[in-house]
């Protein structure tokens, strides 16, 4: 391909010569330089399956296709990707950059950057789409058109230009919306602290609570003494209330009173719940939201409930029949009825002719090692928490509990110890 636009190579695979998988494409890094000569493109931010994200140079690459890149031969260095201060990540911090065209001096918005290479075997960020930013407002105001200019008609794009200007994020969340919040969350690990401020800013309170969850505490808390207090209230309500209990507990007491006096009393009573038990027991695991339904509901009704596309794989595993009420702490609990189970019962029939009644629960008290022990042993991905008087209090996941289990910053390291500096082959 002679020319490739930087949005195109977003989340595309990457492979190596022989067709094995590497990774994904999350960037581009390219040099800015003091002239207005277009910046060298000097390679790819790869994110492995791992979820580390590596630096590979652009003389590694072999193909670039509408479906995929190919590498050479060699090895890839598998250091964690840290942009140096020379370098601009083209998604994250070039596109939706406020720029002036030279000739005319009127504001524009870069919407994308396309990169061709030269003869010395070498891209660069030749050409720049752009629209032109207009300050009118009204009804039935057209859209500016896009306009592909080269890089040298564009001013205003230099490192600090990038660094210190006020930047839009509506090119960049389109990009997010085909991306899962993990992903989004690693990418936003990579951003400058402005730049990653500006994203949070414009993405919605669903969004940002998905992405909230998958990122480390001490992005987690961030984050949050960026916003709003009004505003951190309403992701916290968005978050599963486990994730905002545990985000809640490493505030200082003063601010976690603040926030959950600003939450909805129904969605902050929960919460106030869970923080009563230490966050290495059930209780301090547990999710209070999971699937109950009354004995006399029918099979089709919990089949119902457990197909909502919003609710965790884990927590629709199992659905737990209790007696009313059923918002937790629930009437007494009866048992849990697995989803296997009751794909093989008729729709018609009652959720309590498929009970598990033979299922220990945990108590609420119960550390990390007897929950680890009580998934081993029964082979489950989610398990009921009762208390003394049979009643349901939450239910713990798994995925809760291998977050508790794994190191500590797990999400910034990949699920592998790749120790700094190894290099794999990718022949």
């Amino acid at each position: 391909m002679n020319r490739v636009f930087a949005a195109q190579l977003a989340g595309l695979p990457v492979f190596g010569p022989d067709g094995e998988s590497i990774g994904k494409v999350r960037d581009l890094v390219a040099g800015l330089r003091l002239d207005q000569q277009p910046p060298r493109v000097l390679g790819l931010v790869v994110e492995l399956a791992t979820r580390r994200r590596v630096f590979v140079p652009m003389l590694r690459v072999t193909a670039i296709e509408p479906n995929a890149v190919t590498l050479a031969t060699g090895t890839v260095n598998m250091r964690r990707f840290h942009r140096r201060p020379n370098e601009v990540l083209v998604l994250g911090q070039l596109i939706d950059a406020q720029a002036r065209l030279a000739s005319t001096d009127a504001r524009v918005t870069v919407s994308d950057a396309a990169m061709e290479p030269v003869r010395t075997r070498d891209w660069v960020l030749a050409k720049l789409a752009v629209r032109e930013r207009s300050g009118r407002l009204g009804i039935g105001r057209r859209r500016s058109s896009l306009q592909v200019l080269p890089w040298s008609e564009v001013r205003g794009l230099g490192l600090t230009d990038l660094t210190g200007q006020p930047q839009g994020a509506g090119q960049l969340l389109m990009l997010f919306d085909t991306m899962r919040a993990v992903d989004i969350a690693a990418t936003m690990r990579d951003l400058p602290t402005k730049r990653r401020h500006e994203v949070v800013d414009s993405m919605d309170d669903e969004r940002l609570a998905d992405v909230l969850e998958e990122l480390p505490e001490e992005d987690q808390k961030e984050l949050l003494a960026h916003l709003a207090e009004e505003r951190a209230a309403d992701i916290l309500e968005a978050m599963n209330p486990d994730d905002a209990a545990d985000l809640l507990a490493e505030l200082a007491p003063a601010e976690q009173s603040r926030l959950l006096d600003l939450m909805h009393p129904d969605e902050s009573e929960p919460l106030k719940r869970l923080l009563t038990y230490s966050s290495d027991t059930a209780g301090g695991l547990m999710t209070p939201e999971p699937v109950i339904l009354t004995p006399d509901a029918t099979i089709a009704e919990a089949l119902a409930h457990i197909r909502n596309p919003d609710l965790p794989a884990a927590l629709a595993s199992l659905v737990f029949v209790c007696r009313p009420p059923t918002e937790t702490p629930t009437g007494r609990y009866v048992g849990c009825a697995h989803f296997q189970r009751l794909l093989r019962e008729p729709p018609a029939e009652l959720v309590a002719s498929a009970v598990d009644t033979d299922l220990p629960a945990l108590g609420p008290d119960a550390d990390l090692p007897e929950i680890t022990r009580y998934f081993a042993a029964y082979n489950l991905a989610c398990g009921p928490v009762v208390d003394d008087q049979d009643h349901l209090l939450g239910a713990v996941t798994v995925d809760d509990l291998l977050d508790h289990l794994l190191p500590d910053r797990w999400r910034e390291t990949g699920l592998h110890d790749i120790t700094e500096g190894q290099e794999i082959d990718s022949a």
